[in-house]
């Protein structure tokens, strides 16, 4: 891009400052101790339980943090009513922060981590060529699941696959999943669950952080964060990072297994508390990246063509979250939020350069009474598209929408969650999504049952188009809106230190938008494709369970997911299993911990065998572990860690070629990533905090 080079120094002289300013900082911080950090479970007292929607900073102050029981005291805000854990109808898995620590030394360039290791969560590849991904909740495909930044759409309505690879996780306090349909909460882009990343809050002392990393493949990345009070009443914090990495061919055959990039990233914010409980909280975020992949210089296809793939980035976004309480029941709840976005894109020889703009103007009223919460809102989200290169393609979706939600509690043991919206989408015309989620919690039993319905807005953007582009694929016409019923039924025991959680699940989708593809000459070769909606509906049976044990410095994690997932194929009038998706697949993770002093852990992963399509070399894949150890000793305000993952060293491309014999009719040069495929790797580096 023209500007990458000046934004590069831009952001990277951000980061320097920000280092700098890190280390004058700490004198201040020991005179100018502040309110701006509250404790959730106070804040229930004393507002009576009741909703005061917007930015919540959950456990914000780290010498605390790790020393209770983040299930105990965390209020979630991904619901529109914000309530503890324990007492919310709908089932909501919390990475709370000590467990982002964890995984940020595993990857500190990105979030695939953080949620790839969470039970019935799956990130999955959708461009070998970009290494881009999104993430899969309960087996419903990637595109369902909203991506939010405190409750915010600040990565577009319809997150891309790459974004996933450009949000480092430096400055978050957790992160909350919802799954199953959350249209209801979210509109049509929470299909299938909502993702919520929480950021991090001032406390009363100023904070700074800095992470160095370097990987056994080449990669670097440096993160820093800074917070800090600025008064009574405001607090600001800063991150910003640097991340590269060089591509690698790891099996030699000239294409690269692994994308090289370089990003540098920004995100300033601003958070005040008025004294009467009103409060403000505003960001703002700024991305650039150049990802290269393809062939390597002077490598050929098996055609003998070059096939450059690159993609250049930039990201720019806005969001706003204020609060003001009417009287001692009400509070009044404005969000607005922007997203610019900018891509230059070349496969090949064909140029596919775009921009993406997404907009959300959001006010809701809520009240309490002794035993109902309620929250009614509406709200204008608008969605656009424009293809420099093929216009036909361009999009604009405007969608206004009023919502509704009462929390119900019948008695301290049986309470009910009832939400609703109603969009009038610009291209699919009226939609209703209702969801319903009661909560019985008997003794040392806590049971959850939840019903849903929610629909998606398709674009052209499948998952295989991300990763081939637009270049081969028809116009889109007749495309119907997807819909979904999802349910679920969940069981936890709390049996002194073990936590168990056992849960089912269905899904059924219903038009689920699909690549067909058609020859552009009669009886000439497959080398076009069409986007339609799927005959039959897409049927999926789950079960989970979840495993915890705590005991002194010891922390124990299971997990097991069962998947039968099945949709209709036209073509055999039969039903088949969805592909790329593991009926079986399992968790372990066993950690040893002193606050302050260390750190070591072992984790092991099962991924079962999964149905493949459009691979010549097999029809289903092979099932794999994928094994690592981390460790990390502090001294001081040095942490030292070191992690490797992918002990076994497995790598698709040791049991077959990445590279199809012939290009695809969507254009893809390469076959699904259905396993790992960057071997064995080390990183390693240091953090420092302030």
């Amino acid at each position: 891009m023209n500007i990458f080079q000046s934004n590069k120094h831009f952001v990277f002289s951000l980061i320097t400052i920000s280092m700098m300013y890190t280390f004058t900082t700490q004198a201040y911080a020991q005179t100018n101790a502040t309110n701006i950090s509250v404790n959730p479970e106070a804040e229930i007292k004393a507002r009576g339980n009741r909703h005061l929607e917007g930015h919540d900073d959950g456990h914000d102050d780290d010498s605390d943090e790790h020393h209770h029981d983040e299930t105990e005291t965390i209020l979630v805000t991904s619901t529109r009513i914000g309530r503890s854990i324990n007492s919310e109808p709908i089932r909501i898995e919390v990475i709370n922060r000590e467990e982002l620590e964890e995984k940020a030394i595993m990857r500190p360039g990105n979030i695939s981590m953080l949620v790839a290791e969470t039970g019935g969560v799956r990130v999955q590849t959708t461009s070998p060529a970009l290494g881009s991904a999104n993430i899969r909740l309960q087996g419903l495909y990637g595109r369902y699941t909203q991506l939010l930044s405190d409750g915010l759409p600040l990565f577009g309505g319809q997150a891309s696959s790459i974004g996933l690879l450009q949000i480092p996780p430096t400055d978050l306090s957790r992160v909350e999943i919802i799954k199953g349909s959350a249209s209801s909460l979210y509109g049509g882009s929470a299909m299938g669950g909502v993702i919520n990343l929480i950021s991090r809050k001032p406390s009363r002392e100023a904070q700074g952080e800095v992470l160095l990393n370097a990987t056994s493949q080449d990669g670097q990345d440096i993160t820093s964060y800074l917070a800090t009070p600025l008064n009574d009443s405001v607090g600001m914090s800063f991150t910003a990072g640097a991340h590269q990495q060089s591509n690698k061919d790891l099996d030699d055959d000239g294409w690269i297994d692994m994308a090289g990039y370089e990003r540098y990233t920004a995100r300033p914010r601003l958070f005040w508390d008025g004294e009467n409980g009103a409060s403000i909280y505003a960001t703002a975020g700024f991305m650039t990246e150049n990802r290269k992949g393809g062939t390597r210089a002077r490598q050929t296809l098996p055609d003998g063509s070059t096939f450059v793939h690159n993609q250049d980035s930039e990201r720019f976004d806005a969001g706003l979250i204020a609060n003001t309480p009417l009287g001692d029941v009400l509070s009044l709840n404005l969000r607005a939020s922007a997203m610019l976005q900018n891509h230059d894109k070349r496969f090949g020889d064909v140029l596919d350069d775009d921009s993406h703009e997404s907009y959300l103007l959001e006010s809701s009223l809520a009240g309490y009474t002794q035993n109902v919460q309620w929250v009614l809102g509406v709200a204008m989200q608008s969605d656009r598209f424009e293809s420099q290169d093929f216009p036909s393609f361009d999009y604009s979706y405007d969608v206004p929408g009023i919502f509704a939600q009462a929390d119900y509690e019948l008695n301290e043991r049986i309470s009910a969650s009832l939400s609703g919206r109603f969009d009038d989408h610009s291209e699919f015309g009226a939609q209703f999504s209702p969801r319903i989620s009661m909560l019985y919690r008997p003794d040392d039993w806590t049971i959850r049952a939840s019903y849903g319905r929610g629909y998606f807005a398709p674009s052209p953007f499948v998952e295989a188009i991300e990763a081939a582009g637009l270049s081969r694929l028809e116009p889109l016409s007749n495309i119907e809106e997807e819909t979904a019923v999802t349910s679920s039924i969940d069981i936890g025991y709390q049996l002194d230190k073990l936590e168990t959680n056992l849960t089912f699940f269905t899904s059924s989708v219903e038009g689920v938008t699909q690549l067909e593809a058609f020859s552009s000459q009669i009886g000439g070769p497959l080398d076009r494709v069409r986007l339609n909606n799927a005959p039959g509906e897409s049927r999926i049976y789950g079960s989970e369970l979840l495993l915890r044990y705590k005991w002194q410095d010891y922390k124990l994690t299971a997990s097991y997911l069962y998947l039968d997932a099945t949709e209709f194929n036209g073509s055999s009038e039969t039903r088949q299993r969805v592909e790329l998706t593991p009926q079986h697949s399992a968790g372990f993770v066993a950690m040893k911990e002193q606050h302050g002093k260390f750190r070591i852990g072992f984790e092991a992963y099962y991924t079962g065998i999964q149905r493949l399509e459009g691979n010549p070399y097999r029809a289903e894949s092979k099932p794999y572990w994928h094994l690592g150890l981390m460790g990390e000793i502090t001294t001081g305000q040095f942490s030292w860690f070191i992690n490797m993952e992918n002990l076994l060293n497995i790598r698709q491309t040791k049991e077959d070629p990445l590279v199809l014999p012939n290009r695809a009719p969507d254009g893809q040069w390469t076959t699904d990533i259905w396993s790992r495929n960057d071997g064995f790797i080390v990183n390693g580096g240091v953090r420092v905090r302030f």
